[in-house]
């Protein structure tokens, strides 16, 4: 498929701040199963910073945005022409042990609900069978619901209140796999639906989990699938603060106030 990406962040503040500072995880995954045809990152008034490819493989982009400042806005757009790869993540150089994904977060702890929810999958003695046995039981113990998490809300939260979005059942995978030994990731990119719902408030999340002799591959709770086709991955991390596609600080007293659009739309090749 060839998927093109229009997605726009604008951050509002009621009194300008002095200056912005922002790191972007913004630039698809180089990878097997995703080609960049086009990509570009506009960034209102935006001083293009150093750039480096960090340890897992993904290329982070600083920005300085010179105040006063009282909107900046995020453009990204771009075309990837992408190919199934059964959720295997292919290609992909990283320098981190996938051991270093076994250590957990404040979002990804596993308490005892989630632990015993990892049980469950207890006796599938291959690997890969039992990331996809925890796939299914996240996706049966979490309904897909948006509005009813926030964005610190951790994986146990979200398995105790059986709803959330595609960041809650990526923390409750992770946090599920790491205790049944297995490394887990977070992934942070995009996900083509269909024309009628292209338009998106934010982008999607999946989990990718370590399965020696294959690597990681991706599982999607949320869709009760791997990454296919339709997915652009574009980084990832310990958890969704970690694999975020924009981190930053503004410096001043004003209150931010932030808006995210975001397309995702199949085109004829």
């Amino acid at each position: 498929m060839i998927l093109t990406v229009d997605h726009v962040t604008c951050y509002r503040y009621n009194r300008p701040a002095r200056a912005l500072v922002q790191s972007h995880r913004l630039t698809p995954s180089t990878c097997a199963g995703q080609r960049v045809l086009e990509w570009a990152v506009t960034v209102t008034d935006g001083i293009a910073g150093g750039s480096f490819r960090d340890g897992a493989g993904d290329w982070i982009q600083g920005w300085t945005v010179p105040g006063p400042v009282s909107e900046v806005t995020v453009a990204v757009r771009g075309r990837v022409e992408t190919s199934d790869q059964a959720g295997v993540l292919r290609g992909h150089r990283e320098l981190t042990a996938p051991d270093c994904y076994l250590r957990s977060t404040a979002v990804t702890r596993a308490d005892p609900a989630l632990a015993a929810l990892a049980a469950k999958a207890d006796g599938i003695e291959q690997p890969l069978d039992r990331a996809h046995r925890l796939a299914d039981l996240v996706a049966e113990a979490i309904l897909y619901e948006p509005g009813v998490t926030e964005a610190h809300t951790t994986a146990a939260e979200a398995l105790k209140l059986g709803r959330g979005v595609c960041q809650d059942h990526a923390h409750a995978l992770i946090a599920a796999a790491r205790v049944a030994g297995l490394p887990a990731r977070y992934v942070s990119g995009y996900l083509f639906t269909d024309a009628e719902t292209a338009d998106q408030e934010a982008a999607h999340a999946w989990a990718e989990v370590w399965v020696r002799g294959l690597g990681w591959v991706g599982f999607d709770p949320a869709n009760r699938c791997c990454p296919d086709e339709r997915y652009i991955r574009l980084g990832s991390g310990l958890d969704a603060q970690d694999a975020a596609p924009i981190r930053g600080i503004a410096r001043g007293p004003g209150v931010e106030r932030l808006e995210v659009q975001v397309a995702v739309q199949a085109v004829q090749q």
